[in-house]
């Protein structure tokens, strides 16, 4: 297949997808990976994850590219997924927060769980979950979270390990992901 745009060929849970690569700063490129509305390949993911996870009794993710997978790890598994929200809503009751900075956002962000979420977490065995770990930044913000809700956090899931992230030894992922340097 011929791209027009410069392009990763990724190959990801028996599925290949092109994805365009995308300048970070003057040093840095990365694939863009974006699983919305890539029903085949959301599905294909979760289904993959689930086979490599730990026994856990519900899902953590951050908004918003976490939220399809961690739907479909939902729906298959029948395990309730908590959606770390990036901006208090005003249904939310006193919500915990804890900032985050992700590569793929220029400034500091803040997570929130609502109360009844993190009384929900409580004593849960908690599966973190997010599409793409780079910097490992969303993933502590997670895990902080789950911390202090009463939670434990078991596993750290990702469909892709961005540049060092492949490294880790506490990540769940399926296919390494490189970084591009200038």
């Amino acid at each position: 297949m011929t791209q027009s745009y410069p392009a990763y060929e990724l190959k990801v849970a028996g599925l290949t997808r092109y994805l365009p690569i995308c300048p970070v700063n003057e040093h840095l490129d990365i694939a863009g990976f974006v699983i919305f509305s890539d029903v085949e390949l959301t599905a294909a993911c979760a289904e993959a994850l689930l086979k490599k996870a730990p026994e856990f009794d519900v899902l953590l993710t951050a908004e918003s590219k976490g939220i399809p997978l961690a739907y479909e790890m939902s729906r298959t598994s029948g395990k309730k997924y908590i959606l770390a929200r990036k901006s208090k809503k005003l249904y939310m009751r006193d919500p915990a927060a804890i900032d985050v900075k992700s590569i793929t956002t220029e400034k500091i962000q803040t997570l929130y769980l609502d109360a009844g979420d993190m009384e929900y977490l409580k004593g849960k065995r908690v599966l973190l979950i997010d599409d793409v770990v780079s910097t490992g930044e969303s993933m502590a913000a997670m895990e902080e979270l789950c911390k202090k809700a009463g939670g434990t956090a078991i596993g750290k899931a990702a469909i892709l390990a961005e540049g060092d992230a492949a490294d880790r030894k506490d990540l769940i992922y399926l296919e390494k992901l490189p970084l591009f340097f200038k």
